[in-house]
């Protein structure tokens, strides 16, 4: 099973919320007070964003951290129920 990373859920949960409240980069980055390629690193899931960074980004959203993390656990419950198949590994040659 492949591994789920927490910031990458939480980035694709960060920027769908931007992207459809019709929020650039730009304009969550100047309210959240945090760097651009920063932000767009989280919403990427390169990078974690911390509890306190996490908080104003949700502000600049105008969404509750709680919403957030809801949001968050519903794409992590779905990427778990996926089923995923067995890989078949080469059997080894015998002598």
């Amino acid at each position: 099973m492949a591994a789920v990373l927490m910031r990458e859920m939480v980035g694709e949960t960060l920027r769908e919320l931007r992207m459809s409240s019709g929020k650039t980069l730009r304009d969550v980055s100047g309210q959240a007070r945090v760097s651009l390629g920063y932000l767009s690193e989280v919403e990427r899931g390169h990078k974690e964003a911390s509890s306190e960074l996490l908080n104003a980004i949700c502000g600049a959203l105008e969404v509750e951290l709680s919403e957030v993390l809801r949001l968050t656990t519903l794409r992590v419950e779905a990427h778990e129920n996926v089923t995923h198949l067995p890989v078949r590994t080469p059997r080894a040659a015998v002598a």
